[in-house]
C-alpha cells in the first residue's frame, strides 16, 4: 500500500507563487518516480513535473518551464517528499494538482498518467487575473 498526501494548494493572484508538497508513505522503499500532474475542468490530465529518487533527475514540462521547479527529499531519514514550487502563476495554471508515484525510474518525461499506479487526492490551485 502506498499513500500520498498533498498540501499547499490555494488561491492566488496572477504573478503569485505557491509551493505544493506531497508526502509518500507505505511500501515506498523502491526506486521511484514521483510526479505532479494537473487537470483543469474539461481538460485531460497533464504532466507538470517529475523527479527520480535514484539519480535525482528532475523534469519539467514545457508549459511551466522557467516558472515551476520540482525537488525531492528521498535521503536517509527523508520523508519521501516531493515539492512543486510554482512562481509567476497564470490563470491558465488553475487546476487540481495531483501527486503520483510509479515504483520504477522516471527514465524520461513527459510520461503518461496511466503508468503511474499511485495517486493522491489532489489539491486545488486557483489563479485569478
Amino acid at each position: 500500500q502506498v499513500h500520498l498526501m498533498e498540501s499547499g494548494g490555494g488561491s492566488v493572484q496572477a504573478g503569485g507563487s505557491l509551493r505544493l508538497a506531497c508526502v509518500a508513505s507505505g511500501d515506498i522503499y523502491a526506486r521511484k518516480c514521483m510526479a505532479w500532474f494537473r487537470q483543469a475542468p474539461g481538460k485531460e490530465r497533464e504532466g507538470v513535473a517529475a523527479t527520480d529518487s535514484g539519480d535525482g533527475s528532475e523534469y519539467v514540462s514545457d508549459p511551466v518551464k522557467g516558472r515551476f521547479t520540482i525537488s525531492g527529499d528521498f535521503g536517509e531519514g527523508g520523508k519521501n517528499t516531493v515539492y512543486l514550487q510554482m512562481s509567476s502563476l497564470k490563470p491558465e495554471d488553475t487546476a487540481m494538482y495531483y501527486c503520483a508515484v510509479k515504483l520504477s525510474r522516471c527514465m524520461n518525461w513527459p510520461l503518461g498518467a496511466d503508468i503511474f499506479g499511485h495517486w493522491g487526492q489532489g489539491t486545488q490551485v486557483t489563479v485569478s487575473s
